[in-house]
């Protein structure tokens, strides 16, 4: 397990759960973060800033520390 803000660029998980408030885990729901979903990175920001993730076919950028609520299971075992 690991969170969303922590997976490599080019890797994917499952989601499993989402670790936020009720409206910030609201807003992630409705982005497609919901338990199932295949989450992939595909986009970093230099500096640890903005990131681009692919579910459900839409690219939706997340801070990080939005990111960090989302709990998913590795894919893509290093």
């Amino acid at each position: 397990m690991r969170d969303l803000s922590s997976l490599p660029l080019g890797r994917s998980g499952r989601v499993l759960c989402l670790r936020a408030g009720a409206g910030m885990g609201r807003r992630l729901m409705d982005l497609g973060f919901t338990p199932g979903a295949k989450a992939a990175c595909v986009l970093a920001a230099p500096g640890n800033g903005m990131r681009a993730y692919r579910v459900r076919g839409a690219v939706i950028a997340l801070r990080r520390r939005e990111a960090q609520t989302v709990i998913l299971e590795d894919e893509n075992h290093e």
